[in-house]
């Protein structure tokens, strides 16, 4: 690894984990503090929030192939998963185009510099593993790139369906391309045909439309 690129994930790493508004670092306290979950409806099926009272840490589609059933020593409650519950909505109603949050994945250096490289994407457009490679200073890692991007524990919020093939089609996505077809068409963004099937799952929701707030106020 040369030394602009290990700068990268640095400041990456350090960039995802700050406030909002560019603050104090999110870190873990010496007493671990409890971790919190809650069940939200969306227009792509029944999203799983995860996380600490002050950082977001997991965002699941339950309507994916591998729905996550929440841990015994996690604690039910909505309340702090306000924001993200109101930023979501305005998402998928299609009057927020980013996302001020606290977050807090946990992930390698490169794992968080890739995380970091996605939320650069802007809203509505893609790019390839490749192109997002080059950004990152490393032109071959492409593969990489992809299975760090597979690995995103924040999806929406850190825009991995933003990244296509490099021959336009949509490739892989944790929560199935149904949903990444979904998304993106909500972002309008202008992609290629994809090179697989993508039926919609049955418990996958109704689709996105722009407006359509209600499936995603998490009440």
């Amino acid at each position: 690894m040369n030394r602009a690129a290990g700068r990268t994930r640095a400041a990456a790493a350090r960039s995802l984990h700050t406030s909002p508004t560019g603050g104090a670092i999110v870190s873990a306290s010496a007493v671990t503090p409890p971790t919190y979950w809650h069940e939200m409806d969306s227009p792509v099926g029944a999203l799983l929030l995860i996380g600490r009272r002050d950082a977001l840490t997991r965002v699941h589609f339950q309507a994916g192939p591998q729905p996550l059933r929440p841990r015994a020593q996690w604690l039910p409650a909505a309340g702090p998963f306000a924001q993200v519950l109101s930023q979501l909505g305005e998402y998928f109603a299609g009057t927020r185009r980013a996302f001020r949050l606290r977050l807090a994945p946990t992930g390698t250096p490169f794992q968080l510099a890739v995380w970091q490289a996605l939320r650069e994407i802007p809203y509505g457009q893609t790019t390839s593993y490749g192109e997002l490679a080059r950004r990152l200073g490393q032109a071959g890692a492409a593969r990489a790139v992809g299975l760090a991007n597979g690995s995103n524990p924040l999806p929406i919020i850190v825009p991995c369906h933003r990244v296509i093939g490099a021959d336009g089609s949509l490739t892989g996505f944790g929560g199935g391309l149904y949903i990444k077809r979904a998304l993106l068409a909500l972002e309008g963004a202008a992609c290629a045909t994809d090179l697989f099937s993508a039926p919609r799952p049955a418990n996958a929701g109704e689709g996105v439309a722009p407006g359509d707030a209600t499936r995603a106020s998490g009440s």
